[in-house]
């Protein structure tokens, strides 16, 4: 009698990779398909950044931003959108094109990668150029506010607000109202927001699309 051989759905993961790895993999193939990048080019890229901090395939860039004995963490970004950044083992990092047997996944795109969640930026992480920000910070210091003409002839006042996490600070300007919308010591959200050099200072900036909360009072 013939014996039935089960079929498994799914995909069967890697021989040699966890559950954890194949996702990370998985996740990577269908960036490089969404960009419509080469995987194994895209993959090398990784390698290239780890090695020397920063590398480019196609219009992604790609930096390291830590190393340590067994992970690095990568940040990708498009045309100075941020894409993702998440951190992939060293095992993996020498492997030889370890997304080949993924490159023509379809992965469902809102499968959430285990151990790859897209990290909060943090402000040393702001290059002039970026946009679509989210971070959190705390007030560092409210200077008086400064009464200016707009392009438009209307006078505003605006104020270059200090803000600070554990990795930096960065000044970020309010405008009128939003003035009074926030205290020394808050913890503010900032969403949507993009970074600019005004008079060789870094900068974020709160546009129209962006939006500014306070989700913790002094």
């Amino acid at each position: 009698m013939r014996m039935k051989v089960p079929r498994q759905r799914g995909r069967p993961r890697g021989r040699h990779h966890s559950l954890a790895d194949s996702r990370l993999l998985e996740y990577l193939a269908l960036i490089s398909m969404k960009y419509g990048v080469d995987s194994n080019d895209f993959f090398n890229s990784f390698v290239e950044a780890w090695k020397s901090q920063q590398s480019t395939c196609e219009s992604l860039s790609i930096e390291c931003r830590e190393k340590t004995r067994d992970h690095a963490v990568f940040l990708i970004t498009n045309g100075g959108r941020v894409v993702a950044q998440f951190s992939i083992p060293k095992r993996i990092l020498e492997e030889t094109n370890p997304l080949k047997e993924f490159a023509y996944v379809k992965v469902p795109r809102r499968t959430r990668v285990e151990g790859t969640r897209v990290k909060p930026l943090q402000i040393r992480d702001l290059k002039s150029g970026m946009n679509q920000i989210n971070l959190e910070a705390k007030v560092l210091e409210i200077p008086k506010p400064t009464p200016v003409v707009t392009r438009f002839g209307e006078f505003a006042k605006v104020a270059n607000v200090s803000v600070k996490d554990k990795t930096g600070i960065i000044k970020l300007p309010l405008w009128n109202n939003q003035i009074d919308t926030v205290s020394v010591g808050d913890v503010i959200q900032v969403e949507n927001a993009s970074v600019v050099t005004f008079r060789g200072e870094r900068q974020l900036r709160v546009g129209r699309g962006g939006q500014l909360s306070v989700i913790e009072k002094r």
